[in-house]
């Protein structure tokens, strides 16, 4: 087995991700809606939550691309290490 082989998520891990996503927006959207108070706090409360659900999938995914930018690298370097290895055992 190649340790450099991407992993994939099962289906049932990825519905529980989508479901959860999709539960805590409708519970956000929801407290909002029924919030007490004058239309101008809860357009402001909205905004913000978007802004909110906006800005963590930008860090998820800034930090999912670093990782594997990262693993790239190493991946790089270790075959440049083997390369030499083979070359001085030769």
């Amino acid at each position: 087995m190649d340790p450099y082989d991407i992993q994939s998520h099962s289906s049932g891990w990825l519905f529980f991700v989508k479901a959860s996503f999709a539960a805590a927006l409708a519970a956000m959207a929801g407290g909002i809606l029924f919030m007490p108070g004058d239309l101008m706090v809860q357009g402001y409360f909205a905004l913000c939550a978007l802004f909110l659900v906006s800005a963590t999938i930008n860090l998820a995914k800034t930090l999912r691309d670093q990782h594997e930018g990262q693993r790239l690298v190493n991946r790089i370097s270790d075959a440049k290490a083997e390369k030499m290895i083979r070359e001085l055992s030769d």
